[in-house]
């Protein structure tokens, strides 16, 4: 179990300091261009490179939403759930923290939104509370969906990181705007530790939402996929 919850802290460790570093460290600078193409590439690759290094040790959830919706699939023990949670929370704190280390390098660096998930105000669209949450549980929905049938015994297999990471990437060129998109918990909680107060304030949302889509999908692929599905090798 120990080896497990180290690995599921690296993960969001990577996801973390790979994904909102590239939001925060290049993407600001003009020359670099990456844009939301970028950004979205970033997380989608940060979450390839981390199921093919680290899903065959603890099924590399590396997020809270992804945990809840395998444990309600039947795919994942309750008694396991905690300890996986708090060890995400910790490695993305984690990843944050030398993310703002670096960061904070650079003069007149301000942490800012700190790459922070917001609605209203700080949305970067100035999108409202109702979208992000609609947002942020829609695409959590689909994505366990994706993780649910991808890792299925029945589905190809070897080719579900690349799944999983693609759809990381189509949902965060949707998602960006709206809410700077979560879709996990750990993140969201990584980098709003180290963001100006209203990222705390807002925080629930995004601990909420990603967690309802994901337990609603938990619940509704084992009725779609017809008997249960086996765990597969990813």
């Amino acid at each position: 179990m120990a080896n497990r919850l180290v690995v599921e802290a690296l993960g969001t460790f990577w996801l973390v300091f790979a994904g909102c570093g590239s939001a925060l460290l290049s993407a600001g600078i003009p020359q670099l261009g990456i844009g939301i193409v970028g950004i979205a590439l970033a997380f989608g690759v940060a979450v390839v490179t981390s199921v093919y290094a680290f899903g065959h040790i603890s099924g590399c959830h590396i997020n809270p939403a992804v945990t809840i919706g395998l444990l309600l699939s039947k795919r994942f023990p309750a008694h396991e759930v905690p300890g996986y949670i708090a060890a995400q929370v910790i490695g993305g704190i984690l990843g944050a923290g030398v993310l703002y280390l670096i960061a904070s390098g650079k003069a007149g660096f301000v942490p800012g939104g700190f790459a922070s998930n917001g609605y209203g105000d700080h949305s970067p669209g100035g999108y409202s509370m109702l979208a992000g949450f609609c947002m942020e549980t829609v695409f959590a929905f689909f994505f366990l969906l994706i993780i649910l049938g991808s890792t299925d015994s029945r589905a190809p297999q070897g080719f579900a990181p690349l799944a999983i990471g693609l759809a990381v990437a189509l949902i965060n060129w949707a998602g960006i705007p709206v809410t700077n998109l979560s879709l996990n918990p750990a993140r969201s909680t990584a980098t709003a530790v180290f963001a100006d107060g209203w990222a705390l304030q807002q925080l629930w949302l995004f601990w909420v939402a990603p967690i309802l889509g994901g337990a609603v999908a938990g619940v509704v692929y084992p009725f779609i996929a017809g008997s249960p599905p086996s765990p597969a090798k990813r």
